[in-house]
């Protein structure tokens, strides 16, 4: 992942860390300028030297390949962390607790700790989604709960192609989202961290070609989105559990 203030401007999976990386980069190779590089896994000599050629003022990873550590070190002001992955990391958390600090004192609450086996996904379309939608689905899912709400964010293989974060209006956060991904739309997904008050997102989605939405649904409004999404042949599914991030 690519982090600029607290959101992802970039986020990808794949086997190589490396190409993971650079597909994070290719989502807003604008945006990733002095950002923060994150990765769950080893960060190979491959990886550090694709992050050579940008800014950036941290790199953190669980370890690093000895050649990749050297590499990394000759960046000038490039600070370089290791922080272990925490026990059970990638499954339910429900120990851990979130803190935000007010005036006088801290809120506490839950983390935002569901694990995407704990949700049960319902198609409420005409359309079931694909295989390779679902994966998609399930990784922007992942994604969205990071971003600032309301959130909107647009996946393909399992790539960020845009996001729109921190917005008051959700067909904001999609605008925003869609023009930070350009032509790239067509054929992604997208995710939205609560629900849809309108069907003015399906709409937004479905002049960028996009083929699948991922939603928490419980709007009293859910049928015009459904209605909406069908008539643009898009598979839509809910969660029945919203991210909402703050």
């Amino acid at each position: 992942a690519i982090i600029k203030h607290t959101n992802p401007c970039g986020l990808a999976s794949h086997n190589d860390i490396a190409e993971a990386y650079r597909r994070a980069f290719s989502g807003d190779p604008v945006a990733a300028f002095g950002g923060i590089v994150a990765s769950n896994r080893k960060v190979t000599l491959a990886m550090a030297e694709a992050i050579k050629p940008v800014f950036y003022e941290i790199v953190i990873a669980p370890e690093y390949e000895p050649e990749a550590l050297e590499l990394l070190k000759r960046k000038k002001d490039l600070r370089i962390l290791v922080a272990e992955l925490p026990p059970g990391y990638g499954k339910a958390m429900p120990g851990y607790l979130d803190f935000r600090r007010v005036r006088g004192g801290f809120l506490v609450q839950s983390s935002d700790s569901l694990s995407e086996d704990k949700v049960s996904l319902r198609t409420v379309t005409k359309r079931e989604p694909t295989k390779n939608e679902i994966e998609d689905l399930l990784f922007a899912w992942r994604v969205v709960k990071h971003v600032k709400s309301n959130a909107i964010v647009l996946v393909k293989d399992k790539t960020l192609l845009g996001m729109g974060a921190g917005q008051p209006s959700r067909i904001v956060s999609a605008q925003i989202a869609k023009e930070r991904a350009g032509e790239k739309t067509a054929g992604s997904v997208l995710a939205s961290d609560a629900m849809f008050p309108f069907p003015d997102v399906v709409e937004a989605a479905a002049a960028g070609r996009v083929t699948a939405i991922i939603q928490p649904g419980g709007s009293i409004r859910d049928e015009d989105s459904i209605k909406a999404a069908d008539e643009h042949n898009i598979a839509m599914v809910f969660t029945g559990v919203r991210h909402f991030r703050h």
